[in-house]
This record gives structure tokens, sequence and C-alpha cells, in this order.
């Protein structure tokens, strides 16, 4: 009896239990971890860009390298011989990617254009960095361009060399050393043609060749002064300086191609071209109170 009373609650119970849940399948192994994180669509697009950008500035530089080697050459040209022309060409090409960094396409103007004020600004700035131009040959350039400035002004009209000679109290060996010795210094830029006057000369100036209303008045007298002054002077040079200036600065030609044309020497072209300029600086110091 003992028995089915303890057969007949652990029968009930066995019959009320659920049945047991059937096992678990084992988990899916995961995928070894790589380190790398899912790429950013953003991050990747940029990545794309830079590198379709830099592309492009390469391409760029080497298209425009020759106008660099251009300039260059033409700057070294009246030089001294130590002045290596690699090294303009380094600065130059530091001009050319400035340019095409900065370049503003809204602005109308063209590329060369923009790049060739770069390219030359970059040479110049070189040049005056490295300070190679004696305090005395600046001394004796300086007292060139006052000369011609102030016996122009008495004469109302350009300076023969023996005018000049009187003026000064020396020989003409001495005036063609003084000459010849200035050579380096009479490079004209846009920083020396604008002076103290406007900080945004250069932007202005590059505006203005494209669209010269865009200024407002007093930038456009400011220009407009400084190109009636540069035209005046030119057309009061000398006939051979006149000409020498022409073939240079608008035919591009260089001082040697000059030569062949005028049948002299090179030398002798970059002493006109070097007192050309020496009456422009000083007519332009003398009007705009440098």
């Amino acid at each position: 009896m003992n028995g089915s009373l303890t057969y007949a609650p652990m029968a009930k119970i066995a019959k009320n239990a659920r049945p047991a849940p059937p096992p678990a399948e084992p988990a899916a192994p995961r995928p070894p971890r790589t380190g790398r994180r899912s790429p950013n669509p953003a991050r990747a697009a940029y990545a794309v860009a830079s590198k379709s950008s830099l592309e492009q500035r390469n391409e760029m530089i080497l298209e425009y390298l020759p106008l660099v080697k251009f300039i260059a050459s033409r700057i070294a040209s009246r030089l001294p011989s130590h002045i290596e022309v690699g090294d303009l060409v380094n600065s130059g090409i530091i001009g050319l990617i400035d340019a095409i960094e900065k370049f503003d396409a809204s602005r109308k103007i063209k590329f060369k254009t923009y790049a060739e004020f770069r390219v030359k600004g970059a040479i110049l700035d070189e040049l005056r960095a490295l300070d190679w131009v004696p305090r005395s040959t600046r001394q004796k350039a300086s007292r060139l361009e006052k000369a011609y400035a102030e016996l122009e002004q008495q004469l109302g009209r350009a300076a023969s060399d023996a005018e000049m000679m009187e003026y000064l109290g020396i020989a003409a060996e001495e005036f063609d050393a003084l000459v010849s010795e200035a050579r380096g210094v009479a490079l004209i830029s846009l920083d020396e043609l604008q002076g103290d006057h406007d900080d945004n000369f250069e932007r202005n100036l590059l505006e203005s060749l494209a669209d010269p209303e865009h200024l407002d008045p007093a930038q456009s007298l400011n220009l407009d002064q400084i190109y009636r002054i540069v035209a005046d002077t030119i057309d009061q040079l000398p006939e051979k300086e006149r000409l020498v200036i022409s073939l240079y600065y608008y035919e591009e030609l260089t001082m040697k191609e000059i030569g062949e044309i005028l049948a002299i020497t090179e030398s002798r072209v970059s002493q006109i071209h070097t007192k050309a300029i020496l009456r422009l600086r000083g007519r332009l110091a003398k009007l705009l109170d440098w």
C-alpha cells in the first residue's frame, strides 16, 4: 500500500509536467575581426576629390612650366652671372602653385595673365630677399633715377647721354659704368609701381584687365594715373629706347633677338633698356612722391 500511495503523486506530477525544450542550436561563429572600420562615404569622397585636385594641379604645373622658365630667363638676363636661373625657376614655380591655388575664375581673368603676375612677383620677392644688390649699387641707381627726373623736368624732354654726363659732372666711361652697374636694379614689379598707396593694387589691376568698370572711381583714378604716366614716359623716350621697350615688353623678344634686329650687341641692348627703365622709375618716383 505504501508503494501505491507513493506512485500516484509521482504519476500525477509526471502527467502535468511540461516537456523539456529542445536543445539550443549552437551559435554561428563570428567572423574574425580585421581591425578596420566600415568606410565613411564622406571621407572616401574627400579622398577622391583631393587626389583629383592634386593631379589637376600637377598637370597645370607641367603645362605652365615653360612660361615660368621663359619669365625666369628674361629676368636673369638683366642680373649678374652668379645668379642661377634654376633658382629663379624654383621661385617661379612657387608663384605658379600660388596662382593655381588662389585663382578665381569668377573674375573673368585669363589664368595665364594671373599666373604671369604671380610668377614674376615670386621671383622678384626672392631676389629682394637675397638682397644680392649692394647698397652702393642701389645708391648709384637712385642717383641716376633722380638725375634723369630732375634734368628732364628742366628740359621738358628726354635728356641725352651728353646732357646727363654734364649734369652729373662725370666722364663717359664713368657714366657707362654707372648704367651698367644699375642694370640689375632696373627691375620694376607691381609692388614698386604701387608704392605704399594701395594694398589691393595687384588685385585691382587684375580685375581692371577683365572689366575696368568693376573698380570704384578712386581705384580707377589710381590705375589710370599709373597707366598715363607710364605711357607718357615711354612716348617721350628716345627712339631707340622706345623701340627696345616695345620689342622687349610687347613683342616679348629676348635681348639677344632685339640685338640681332637692331644690329647691335646684346650688352648694348641691355644698356639701352636700363636707361629707359631708369627714366621711367625716376619719373614715377617724382610724380607719385615715393
